[in-house]
C-alpha cells in the first residue's frame, strides 16, 4: 500500500496535507470520533495530529525560544567561584 502524504505549504501560517490510501475502516472511525466530539472530519484530523505532536511543537518552540535570546556578556560573565576545593590527584 502506499503511503504518501502530500504537503502543500501556502505562506508562513497554514499548510495543506492530503493522505492518500487510507482504509474505509479509518475514515469511518475519523467521522464517527468526529461526530462525537461536534466538529468536522477534518477539524477532528487537525485535532488529532495537534495532540500527537505536541511535544514535537513545543520541543521546537523552546529550541527557538533559546536561539532568540541575545549573546550579551562574556563567557568570564558567567562564570561561578567554587566554595569548595577538588581533591589533588
Amino acid at each position: 500500500m502506499d503511503t504518501t502524504a502530500i504537503i502543500a505549504i501556502r505562506g508562513d501560517e497554514v499548510s495543506q496535507l492530503i493522505v492518500r490510501n487510507v482504509g474505509q475502516e479509518i475514515v469511518g472511525a475519523l467521522k464517527r470520533r468526529a461526530a462525537r466530539h461536534g466538529r468536522s472530519a477534518e477539524a477532528e484530523h487537525r485535532e488529532i495530529l495537534r495532540v500527537a505532536l505536541r511535544e514535537d511543537v513545543e520541543r521546537a518552540s523552546f529550541k527557538a525560544a533559546l536561539a532568540s535570546m541575545p549573546d550579551v556578556g562574556a563567557d568570564e560573565d558567567f562564570a561561578f567561584e567554587r566554595d569548595l576545593p577538588r581533591p589533588s590527584l
